[in-house]
């Protein structure tokens, strides 16, 4: 069996207006450009981990525009620039789909949706635990990635941990109790972060990507953006769980 290869894109910030700009770049452009790099690979599967859009629905349009071009099955989940339900509606229909558990060549993709209504940080309702638990529990002999927008451990940026995932050791509890649980995979801080994650069952991977857009300054006090360019992250899960990745950045 073949690894499955997955993209990930994450904190697109797009708006209706395709020269839309965040901190000076537009979204757009930079979105298209990535995606440009990214097609010189061949994914089985994309994943679109929150904030696609800036507040501004219609930026959606230019999400399906480009990511359905792809070809290929679009996991979606919201960030805290989304609405869930008008993001759901706008990406309707294949190739999208969101949150949920999806199985790919023996591995479950578990996607959560950490929104919250009008904050910016992040929240796994008792409904989510809930449907991670028995995700995981149902995972037989597959391997797990599990998928949130918000970071469930602290960045080193001051700011941007009061903006993360508030209910991290509830999520993390569940996680560390399952074996086949081989990796986590965040956006939101709009950076790269790759680590391990000690449990009683050995290790697994904490990977965070950049925006494809603007960057936030590592291990700031205070708001500050970064001067890297924006990036991306592939994935290579295998079938014997090891988890091989990569952040690339444009120029």
């Amino acid at each position: 069996m073949t690894a499955l290869r997955l993209l990930q894109v994450t904190d697109t910030h797009l708006v209706g207006d395709p020269a839309g700009r965040q901190r000076g770049v537009v979204t757009l452009e930079a979105l298209q450009a990535v995606l440009r790099l990214a097609r010189t690979d061949s994914h089985d599967v994309i994943l679109l981990t929150g904030d696609v859009v800036h507040d501004d629905p219609a930026g959606y349009d230019w999400a399906r525009r480009e990511l359905s071009a792809l070809g290929k099955p679009v996991l979606c989940i919201p960030g805290n620039h989304d609405d869930p339900a008008i993001l759901r509606d706008a990406l309707a229909g294949e190739p999208f789909r969101h949150c949920g558990h999806h199985d790919f060549l023996g591995w479950r993709l578990v996607m959560l949706d950490s929104h919250v209504p009008g904050g910016a940080e992040g929240l796994l309702r008792a409904s989510e635990l809930e449907r991670l638990d028995a995700a995981l529990a149902s995972a037989d002999e597959r391997h797990v990635l599990v998928v949130l927008h918000h970071h469930p451990i602290d960045s080193g940026a001051r700011w941007l941990d009061t903006v993360g995932l508030v209910n991290a050791r509830e999520f993390l509890e569940i996680t560390d109790r399952y074996a086949m649980v081989r990796g986590i995979l965040w956006g939101h801080v709009h950076q790269s972060h790759d680590s391990l994650r000690s449990n009683g069952h050995g290790s697994l991977r904490m990977m965070a990507t950049p925006s494809t857009c603007v960057q936030f300054l590592p291990k700031s006090d205070d708001f500050a953006l970064d001067t890297l360019p924006p990036g991306f992250r592939t994935l290579e899960l295998h079938p014997d769980g090891r988890i091989d990745s990569q952040v690339r950045w444009l120029g």
